[in-house]
């Protein structure tokens, strides 16, 4: 564990204002500024998908879908376009209905957001495909934000925003979930109430993509020189395009126009994300990039206007649909900022959670004490649930995104389990719908560290043990080194989804590393990036209390 602060530094530091306690953090594995006027794509290689985005004054925030996990809505800021960093949350602790913390809701809850500011506040509206249209808001985008008001309830109701009109009116655009309302392919828009708080009309289906844009989803609703423009993706995550939607009445006829494509370039499926203007006047739009294993990677693109039609990327041929870029001029914002990237390591030196970690659930109060005067945050075993088949079931996972195709993950804890029973677990997991990691247990023979891997996790498969070690310290460090040369799975797996292979090992004294069991080839979740963390389990059939582990350290590193 690192050495204690002493009294009177801790006091000089709690007497600081929060933000100078903040530092701009410059990650290690990946960093979009280039740091000679240009930037490279992706700018966020991290999973904040279907990213959405808006500028008041000289700041831009950003926000994504965060579907189970929580925090949930992630806020990030920029000064820049390029150099982002992670300032809060919308959906701090739990989505309602609260049932129980204690199970995933995989790939449910949050869907698609849309981030907007209009008179003094910021909103934010998403979809949750088994409830409806939902909305918070706030005066400050690092909170507090308001409880979730639901807007429009209603089965597969997905991928809304708004629009304040001229005449004081207020729209919503929203797609439909097939899964959910059997039927897809199709925009909508409603009217709402003065306070975006509730629905006032039936929605009315303004564009039928089922014949020339299949999957379209994902509208963002603006206004511009008397017409209304809907964005929207069609094709699908991995393979689709760029759609533009404009009328000039709000409820159509809408003409439309693809406006980015893949063309020559490497970056498959470019769509879905927000178009941005800065205070010189220039415009770009941000999207992402389905890449498999590591999620949806954020990409930057110019943007300009050519006859009250957007043009996204390079237009070789002068079509009016552009391509992606994957280096260029940083955007023109009339001041020049400091590299930043969001978060990564952590030192737990806080008495809050870094903005970085996401549970895997609805959060339990519980599970964690965040103990910044000793440098840990302490994990407490908690019951699986009953009908506990793998990890896959846990919802007191604390992970991170992973955050460039080529990293190591490292930490540091020191495991307390407790003697009234043997089965509490704890270790470095990378976590998808296969997963692996490095477990400790307390087993009858002892403390034990394990390579475990768990191929298709989703379906209730059980565990493999790939090598075991017997261990006579309860201190250790494990290690995981994330990488991807470029290469992709074969086509009939899924041709547009990286390579990533995972190598793990350990070491008694931080110096000297032991590889134990065997390489894992990682996996996405569902509908999320694989991520990366740790966690603290004890068997279901356990009352009472438990142990714990405690976490010194979690670093993101080259090497």
């Amino acid at each position: 564990m690192k050495a204690r602060k002493t009294l009177v530094s801790l006091c000089l530091l709690l007497a600081l204002p929060l933000a100078a306690q903040q530092k701009n953090y410059v990650s290690e594995v990946w960093v979009a500024d280039q740091g000679n006027g240009k930037y490279k794509n992706p700018v966020l290689y991290a999973d904040y998908s279907d990213p959405d985005a808006c500028r008041v004054g000289d700041d831009y925030y950003m926000t994504s879908s965060s579907f189970n996990c929580l925090p949930g809505l992630q806020i990030l800021h920029s000064k820049d376009l390029v150099n982002w960093t992670i300032i809060g949350a919308a959906v701090p602790y739990a989505l309602s209905p609260i049932e129980t913390p204690e199970r995933p809701e995989h790939g449910n809850r949050v869907w698609a957001p849309a981030i907007r500011h209009h008179n003094g506040e910021f909103y934010i509206f998403w979809g949750d495909p088994d409830q409806g249209a939902f909305m918070v808001k706030a005066k400050d985008p690092k909170g507090p934000w308001t409880e979730p008001v639901l807007v429009k309830p209603g089965k597969g109701i997905i991928d809304t925003c708004p629009l304040w009109d001229d005449d004081g009116k207020v729209y919503m655009v929203h797609a439909y979930a097939g899964s959910r309302a059997e039927l897809k392919s199709v925009i909508t828009i409603c009217e709402l109430n003065a306070e975006a708080t509730k629905a006032i009309t039936p929605s009315r289906i303004i564009f039928d993509g089922h014949e020339a844009h299949q999957t379209c989803e994902g509208p963002k609703f603006y206004k511009r020189n008397g017409y209304y423009y809907i964005f929207h993706p069609a094709g699908g995550v991995p393979t689709g395009w760029q759609v533009v939607l404009r009328s000039k009445n709000v409820y159509g006829p809408y003409e439309w126009k693809t406006v980015l494509a893949q063309g020559d370039s490497p970056v498959n499926g470019p769509h879905q994300g927000a178009w941005v203007d800065t205070p010189t006047g220039e415009d770009w739009f941000f999207h992402f990039q389905d890449v498999g294993a590591y999620g949806r990677l954020v990409h930057l693109q110019p943007m300009k206007w050519v006859n009250d039609w957007p043009v996204i990327g390079i237009d070789k041929d002068g079509d009016g649909c552009g391509e992606p870029v994957m280096t260029y001029k940083k955007p023109n914002v009339g001041k020049t900022y400091p590299i930043c990237t969001p978060q990564e390591s952590d030192e737990f030196d806080g008495y809050t959670l870094s903005p970085q970690w996401q549970w895997h659930a609805n959060i339990n109060e519980k599970w964690a004490y965040y103990a910044g005067d000793q440098s840990i945050v302490r994990l407490y075993s908690y019951p699986v649930v009953k009908e506990y088949k793998n990890l896959f079931d846990v919802a007191n996972l604390l992970l991170q995104k992973a955050p460039a195709p080529n990293f190591t993950a490292t930490m540091k804890l020191t495991f307390k389990p407790t003697e009234k029973y043997k089965g509490e677990r704890t270790g470095l997991v990378v976590m998808g719908m296969d997963y692996a990691g490095l477990i400790l247990e307390n087993t009858d023979k002892g403390l034990v560290l394990s390579q475990v891997s768990c191929p298709k996790a989703d379906k209730g498969t059980s565990e493999e043990v790939n090598g075991t070690v017997a261990l006579t310290d309860n201190t250790i460090y494990l290690k995981v080194k994330f990488a991807s040369d470029g290469k992709k799975i074969s086509k009939s797996e899924g041709g547009h989804d990286l390579l990533v292979m995972c190598n793990f090992s350990y070491s008694l004294d931080g110096k000297k590393y032991q590889p134990l069991g065997k390489p894992f080839q990682a996996k996405e979740g569902k509908w999320i990036g694989v991520k990366v963390g740790t966690f603290c389990t004890r068997p279901a059939i356990t009352t009472n209390d438990g142990g714990w582990a405690d976490v010194d350290w979690f670093r993101i590193t080259k090497k």
